[in-house]
């Protein structure tokens, strides 16, 4: 795929479990649930057939609003922008698909982003709608990412990211910390930050850890190998901030600037490497490696 190929007609679902309500209808139901989608935009997707249940069967607007009933939906953006950077396949088998996401392309449907989502291109390439990513990476992250092909296979794989049978090395560029020994170990209690996506760290008993070494010291700016050991939202972002240097093009830690849409001047210097694990199924020890460099410190 190139970034000038057309707006892709393959577009991954969205999967919901329904919660507990007293809605009368599936179609109350949903517009309480996502108020930011209008009713009318309901009932189109409801007369397109682009409300499923989990079998792929379309569902009407009038059904009653069964709890625990997993359905799926296509979200939909008019006018979606093209983001110019292509993802890659690593690998690809029976049971799973690694691709080498870039950055600024998010890695499912969320906000204003739907065709334009390593998921929704990957389903376009493969043709396999039950594609399905283990774990995720931000959006302005780039590297490895780990997708289940099938349903009978995930919950060994997932399994594996649940009980941390998973390796996961990063790579970052940041400004050097020469007054400190390497390796270290970063523990902190990761909490809700302001504005609520963002996370900050806070007195009380450490929920996350990061092993953070040195792997190239060049001038002003490193190259750092981070190895989280637990997987909180933002955390190799916080943690580095929070020893006094941030990774270059960081956004949002320690000072909250995001970048406007479509600016893709200053990628967040950050990179998912490697992932290692032993296959649930073979016992063989796996290692996948992106392909992908970041950007020289010179360059950055």
């Amino acid at each position: 795929m190139t970034p000038s190929d057309p707006i892709l007609p393959v577009v991954a679902a969205s999967r919901l479990q329904l919660p507990p309500g007293s809605w009368d209808s599936l179609l109350d139901g949903l517009c309480a649930r996502f108020p930011r989608v209008s009713r009318a935009q309901w009932q189109d997707r409801f007369q397109r057939g682009r409300v499923q249940d989990a079998q792929g069967r379309a569902l009407r607007p009038g059904q009653a609003w069964q709890v625990g009933l997993e359905i799926r939906y296509f979200r939909e953006v008019e006018d979606e922008p093209v983001i110019p950077f292509s993802e890659s396949i690593v690998h690809h088998d029976a049971h799973l698909l690694v691709a080498d996401k870039p950055h600024f392309l998010p890695v499912v449907p969320a906000g204003g982003h739907v065709q334009q989502t390593l998921l929704a291109r990957l389903v376009a390439a493969t043709g396999n709608t039950d594609l399905v990513p283990l774990h995720r990476l931000d959006r302005l992250t780039a590297g490895l990412v780990l997708f289940s092909t099938r349903r009978d296979s995930r919950d060994a794989y997932q399994r594996l990211f649940r009980e941390r049978r998973i390796d996961k090395v990063y790579e970052a560029l940041a400004p050097a910390l020469p007054g400190r020994s390497f390796p270290l170990q970063r523990h902190s209690r990761l909490q809700k930050g302001e504005p609520f996506h963002c996370m900050r760290e806070e007195e009380g008993e450490p929920n996350s850890e990061t092993r953070i070494e040195v792997v190239e010291r060049q001038g002003p700016v490193w190259r750092y190998r981070l190895q989280p050991v637990t997987g909180r939202k933002h955390q190799l972002r916080v943690h580095m901030a929070a020893l006094g240097a941030p990774i270059l093009g960081d956004d949002l830690y320690p000072a909250y600037a995001p970048q406007p849409p479509g600016d893709h001047r200053r990628p967040l210097q950050l990179l998912a490497r490697r992932l290692l694990f032993s296959d649930p199924f073979s016992d063989e020890s796996r290692c996948f490696t992106s392909t992908l460099t970041l950007a020289a410190p010179e360059e950055a």
